[in-house]
């Protein structure tokens, strides 16, 4: 069979979920003629597990992502059926938004946006074969045998690359949802000479509404007043449902115990190796056998659909097993099962043959981002996205590739992450990853990355002009809080005695009671008469600005010492066999990753910090003019 030229792009984009929607916008954007291509349009934008975008370091991702100008933040906003903020009992470092969305609407939403963006074509077509012509361009070829030629591509294929289902005994090739899989892409890759490797994931069953009996079952509100994740809401969202928690018992465990030699996942079936900060059902009954329960949320996928989310019940046990331990659930004595859970297995990339820009070291123009690089969840394939699209359009257009790090935001801890350190599993972002988390906050995602979105490209003229003015009020009461001073009064140490602080018996400054870590803004409202009328978010970085200043010095003159290791960089073209001193370990380690610099030198797993210091004396012999190699 004969191929036909179809057409030829800036920027080709090859899957249009989470990570292909925002690499395929922000080319388009910057001015890229792009097109996207996803094997089915009515997939564009799904969501084939939970329908929340965010949670615990997630939302950090979708702030920074909207900060820089992507599109995630918006369309949650937007598609929101319930907003909570979650650990607010702890520091603000590790806060972190989570919306319930309208999964329908959301892929809707970004469907639309898409047709309606300049420059960027939607194209329903499984590509089917990659390959590089002698001047660089990629040439890509559909099922129908149409060719087009792309100048850069970005591959976001997700959990569709030879993407095998297992319930139980059987399994077949597919996609998530019942979708057809990217049945021949990876062949075409492996071919290229891109390694791959299988993981898996899964997803629990979908319930009908009408099945469950709520009356026993613990509620779950969403906060009041909820907080948007994009800069651009400028309006609250709203709050339209409740979700409800119950847990498993020993009747759960026992059916689960009893059927394990039927799980693909213990029977030996299922290849790819899984999430560990995600395990399915009867994964957590084996690995913490000496737990008693395990929660579950059961949350509405959709305000115009009877199905329910089992979140914290993801299985890939047979069908009738599923039903009866679903049915020993509280609550879920006659839950009608709408979709069996299920595991998905599907091939992806080892992420240290990338350079930190996301563009594969061997292949120049070919980018990869989201679950196609080893990691998992909507947000990290949004954030992947946006950077690789960003510099999938820059590369075209000749400019400078962007690269955040570690200390600029989660995007950036989380790309060193893959690329230096690598993937064993699916991986996940946690707050914990990040050693500058304090400043990393998601409330200050605007401070740290709107201004490069500006000067990129993605953020508007009139966005900017608004992030200035709030830096600009939040300096204001910077300066009020640090010269007011509150005289001593009935009413302010009824306040300290009521939050049991210390009395004062002089003036004090505002900011010396906004210290206190008993104390705040709300607090302190009766005795603060001249405090103006802002939004809470400038009292709420105000204020975690005064409370941890002690700490938020030290960890940016802990940035500024990596960042000194981070200029110090490493020649492209050196080959560590030969630089004396270094360990066995540390050479392969070295010739494999090439890191750009000392910095990320450090941060290879088997490079030790003597080997760190071999490095360095290497590169002062070399700046002296020393002999090449000692």
């Amino acid at each position: 069979m004969s191929t036909y030229f179809a057409g030829e792009y800036d920027v080709a984009v090859i899957g249009a979920g989470h990570a292909g929607i925002e690499a395929a916008l922000a080319s388009a954007r910057l001015g890229c003629k792009t097109a996207v291509f996803t094997i089915n349009m009515d997939a564009v934008g799904n969501c084939p597990c939970n329908p929340s975008i965010g949670g615990t370091a997630k939302g950090h991702l979708v702030r920074e992502v909207d900060a820089l100008g992507g599109e995630m933040g918006r369309t949650a906003d937007a598609c929101t059926l319930q907003s909570r903020m979650l650990n607010r009992g702890k520091g603000p470092a590790v806060h972190s938004l989570r919306a319930q969305i309208d999964r329908r609407k959301y892929s809707a939403v970004m469907k639309h946006k898409l047709e309606l963006q300049e420059n960027l074509d939607l194209r329903q077509a499984e590509i089917t074969d990659i390959a590089q012509e002698e001047g660089g361009a990629w040439l890509l070829t559909t099922r129908m045998l149409g060719v087009f030629r792309a100048k850069a591509v970005v591959i976001a294929t997700g959990t569709y690359l030879g993407g095998r289902i297992y319930v139980g005994e059987v399994s077949y090739e597919s996609g998530p949802d019942g979708i057809f899989p990217a049945a021949f892409l990876g062949e075409s890759l492996r071919k290229l000479g891109v390694k791959t490797r299988r993981f898996k994931t899964g997803t629990p069953a979908r319930v009908k509404r009408s099945s469950i009996d709520y009356s026993e079952l613990e509620v779950q509100e969403g906060d009041e007043p909820t907080v948007p994740f994009s800069y651009d809401t400028l309006t609250p969202v709203e709050n339209k449902v409740v979700c409800h928690i119950s847990w498993t018992n020993e009747d759960t465990k026992k059916i689960i115990l009893d059927n394990i030699h039927r799980s693909p996942l213990y029977g030996g079936k299922i290849e790819g190796v899984g999430p560990r900060y995600c395990p399915s059902l009867e994964d957590k009954i084996v690995r913490f056998a000496d737990k008693q329960r395990h929660q579950l949320f059961i949350e509405p996928c959709g305000e115009d659909t009877e199905e329910m989310y089992l979140q914290g019940m993801s299985s890939s046990l047979p069908e009738e097993v599923q039903t009866a331990f679903y049915h020993t659930i509280k609550g879920l004595e006659h839950a009608m099962i709408m979709r069996p859970a299920y595991a998905i297995e599907y091939d992806c990339i080892d992420p240290t043959d990338m350079l930190a820009t996301l563009e594969f070291k061997k292949f120049p123009g070919l980018y990869g981002a989201g679950q196609f690089n080893g990691s998992s969840g909507y947000e990290e394939a949004a954030a992947q996205g946006l950077i690789a699209g960003i510099n999938a359009a820059r590369k075209v257009q000749g400019k400078e590739p962007l690269v955040l790090d570690r200390a600029s935001s989660y995007i950036g801890t989380l790309i060193d992450d893959l690329v230096t350190k690598g993937a064993n599993e699916p991986y996940r972002m946690m707050t914990s990853r990040s050693e500058y988390r304090l400043i990393l906050r998601q409330d200050n995602a605007d401070e740290r990355l709107t201004p490069i979105g500006y000067e990129i490209g993605l953020i508007s003229e009139e966005r900017y002009q608004r992030f200035l003015r709030k830096q600009e009020l939040i300096a204001q009461e910077k300066k009020r809080v640090a010269s007011t001073v509150i005289s001593p009064s009935e009413t302010l140490t009824k306040i300290l005695v009521s939050r049991e602080t210390s009395d004062v018996n002089t003036g004090i400054r505002l900011i010396e009671l906004l210290k206190r870590p008993e104390l705040n803004y709300e607090a302190l409202a009766p005795v603060d008469l001249t405090r103006p009328e802002l939004d809470a978010a400038i009292f709420e970085q105000v204020e975690i600005a005064v409370k941890y200043e002690g700490y938020i010095k030290k960890q940016i003159a802990a940035v500024e010492n990596m960042r000194k290791l981070e200029n110090k960089l490493l020649p492209a073209d050196i080959d560590y066999k030969d630089v004396v001193g270094l360990r066995l370990e540390a050479q392969e380690k070295l010739n494999a990753i090439r890191p750009l610099n000392i910095g990320q030198a450090g941060r290879i797993s088997g490079v030790s910090p003597s080997d760190v210091n071999v490095l360095m004396i290497y590169l002062m012999k070399q700046k002296r003019g020393g002999e090449k190699h000692e």
